[in-house]
């Protein structure tokens, strides 16, 4: 998938794209005031293959459970997390389920639904985040998270990408979604959902990808017609706004001008 959304890039400089983008985010964001962890993730991206209807599952699970692990030993209130992919929500979200339970609502800031199913057409975990995060999926997956969240606390927010799969799914299991065009135009039917959940606590997951790669291109996916860089802003200020926010993700962001720099820079003789 990264060598198909990234053809201007070389399979293996791309394929280090998710780990050079969460290193920038670190330096551009402020440094928080609790520790920083880190999840160790595997290199090896050949001799991978898929299971049980899952890309690698066997790596997505041994990473998930050291996310899970490393996170309760800290037992933070609030988590941020710089990404990575989508499934980079799942472990720090679940966390933060469990400790306040029917008092958080998730808002999955996206153009896709995240919604697909292990045996649906793509078999990337990425695309399957939310669906283990609200309990739908891999048994063993699902049962190696700390907690779930109810699709009545979920919304979908800038989805402007549907898949013919993952459409249906997220309306049976009654996960709520707004699309770019309404939230272009106000945030105020998000936020009437929002106090109808009687949530007082929000965590929001914001994928790239959602905003308008029209305007400029910052997730992996090149997804046109999104939200606009004002929209995204001013719908998670009014999240914040309303309800205590106590969880962020920051995913698919792929830098790839500095990753095109990198390998033309190496390539350069220069003096020793």
């Amino acid at each position: 998938m990264v060598g198909i959304l990234t053809p201007e890039l070389p399979l293996e400089a791309a394929q280090t794209g998710y780990s050079l983008g969460s290193t920038i985010l670190d330096k551009l964001l402020p440094a928080g005031a609790g520790p920083t962890i880190t999840v160790p993730v595997s290199e090896v991206t050949t001799g991978l293959k898929s299971t049980d209807g899952i890309f690698a599952r066997e790596v997505v699970l041994s990473q998930l459970t050291d996310a899970v692990r490393l996170i309760d030993e800290s037992d933070p209130d609030k988590i941020v997390t710089l990404g990575g992919e989508c499934s980079v929500s799942v472990a720090p979200f679940a966390h933060l389920a469990a400790r306040y339970g029917d008092d958080l609502a998730v808002i999955w800031i996206d153009a896709h639904a995240d919604c697909t199913l292990p045996g649906d057409t793509y078999d990337g975990y990425h695309a399957m985040a939310l669906s283990h995060l609200t309990g739908h999926g891999d048994p063993e997956i699902v049962d190696a998270l700390p907690k779930t969240v109810d699709p009545s606390r979920v919304a979908i927010a800038g989805v402007h990408a549907w898949t013919d799969w993952d459409l249906p799914n997220a309306r049976q299991w009654g996960i709520q979604s707004f699309s770019a065009d309404e939230l272009n135009t106000a945030t105020a039917p998000l936020l009437a959902w929002l106090k109808a959940t009687g949530c007082s606590r929000i965590a929001v997951h914001l994928d790239l990808d959602v905003v308008d790669s029209n305007d400029i291109i910052l997730g992996l996916g090149k997804e046109p017609n999104g939200l606009s860089r004002e929209a995204l802003v001013r719908t998670i200020t009014d999240l914040a706004n309303a309800a205590e926010l106590v969880g962020v993700s920051i995913a698919e962001y792929v830098p790839r001008q500095v990753i095109a720099l990198r390998e033309l820079l190496n390539s350069l003789p220069l003096p020793q």
